[in-house]
């Protein structure tokens, strides 16, 4: 029996020290990104109050890297160049049922402020395509743009890699999409049939960079295939299948913090495991992902510039914490009216409309919940 008890007690303090080790490694994983909270903290008194928002809500700016350094410069592109690919501000409601992400473009012009720069001066304000900022000053650039213009506090940051999110999508077996019809693509490593495909890390990631060869070949299709793959993803993850299957969840964990690097408030991996635990909390119907509302811009058809004042609106509903209603997007080549161009802040000016009186419009998006070959 004693043998037995001593048996026992060794086990579970090796699976203690396990867990610990474990932890730690996956803790230290995560990269800080120092330089940003500094240079935030120092303008501090240029940003939204941090009392602007309603109580116990959060604000999250994800940013996808297009950094070409190190393992990223498979991809192409200038060697120690860094854009924001793709930017989601993600809103999480302060009683955690609702959960809002709204993806930026890319291509959109916004008023820029002025940014410390990393060869040490200064940039002055100008207005100029989103993703630029992120190139111009960083990611502290990026979301003082975002504030700018939405009048939200961002209380923290994630950045992912190009790598990472290959990694991390090997990591969990790979993610459904359904393909509205054939692609192939060999910049984006893409020979694909219509219908139901499980994407993994190369395929995925050319999925839902690719822009010029897929449907009309714009930004609007690409952050909705973006959407369509977080919507699966988040399916995926929330599965018995990963979640309880330590042999599946560690991959998927080691990847993910790996692949990041966030604000102090959020790069340990318990602030990681709470806020992964508030969005697994939220019904997947109340999960909405959809894009600003824009148009072309009217000096150059190439870019595009924010609605007004639907744009104002949606970012007044999330200030004031509001659910936010979304409705299908129409298929692709069909015409749709789109918002009227209800006068308001030139684009680009940073500044939010003033919303109208009355309930948020019904904004074109998605629901975590909807399967996208059900649609077609």
């Amino acid at each position: 029996m004693w043998i037995t008890a001593g048996v026992v007690a060794f086990l579970l303090v090796a699976t203690g020290v396990l867990a610990w080790v474990a932890y730690r490694k996956l803790d230290g994983n995560i990269r800080t990104d120092t330089a940003t909270d500094r240079l935030l903290a120092k303008l501090e008194a240029e940003r939204p109050s941090r009392t602007a928002g309603a109580p116990g809500a959060e604000n999250i700016l994800l940013i996808g890297s297009d950094s070409r350094d190190g393992s990223n410069g498979s991809y192409g592109g200038e060697a120690g160049t860094e854009r924001s690919d793709t930017t989601i501000l993600l809103h999480l409601s302060a009683d955690h049922r609702h959960a809002t992400a709204v993806s930026v473009p890319r291509d959109v012009m916004v008023a820029v402020p002025a940014c410390d720069k990393p060869d040490g001066t200064r940039s002055r304000p100008a207005t100029m395509q989103f993703n630029w900022a992120f190139e111009l000053g960083g990611p502290a650039c990026a979301i003082r743009t975002v504030e700018q213009l939405s009048g939200i506090r961002i209380d923290h940051y994630l950045i992912l890699d190009f790598s990472g999110f290959r990694t991390m999508v090997d990591a969990i077996g790979g993610v459904e999409v359904c393909v509205p019809q054939p692609i192939h693509d060999k910049d984006a490593k893409l020979d694909l049939p219509a219908g139901r495909q499980v994407l993994h890390g190369e395929q995925a990631l050319g999925y839902v960079r690719a822009r010029e060869s897929l449907g009309d070949g714009s930004d609007t299709q690409r952050m909705g295939r973006q959407q369509q793959f977080l919507a699966s993803l988040l399916r995926k993850v929330q599965s018995q299948g990963v979640l309880l299957n330590p042999a599946k969840l560690w991959p998927v964990l080691d990847a993910a913090t790996s692949s990041v690097r966030a604000d102090g408030g959020l790069s340990s991996l318990g602030a990681l495991y709470d806020l992964t635990q508030d969005l697994r909390g939220v019904p997947s119907p109340n999960v909405v992902f959809l894009t600003a509302p824009r148009r072309p811009y009217r000096y150059d058809s190439d870019r595009d510039e924010f609605v007004q004042p639907q744009t104002g609106q949606l970012f007044t509903a999330l200030r004031e914490d509001r659910p936010i209603t979304v409705r299908a997007p129409a298929p692709p080549g069909t015409p749709t009216a789109g918002p009227s161009p209800t006068p308001g802040p030139e684009a680009g000016s940073g500044e939010a409309a003033t919303p109208s009186a009355g309930a948020s419009p019904t904004f074109e998006g998605r629901t975590a919940d909807v399967d996208a070959c059900a649609q077609h």
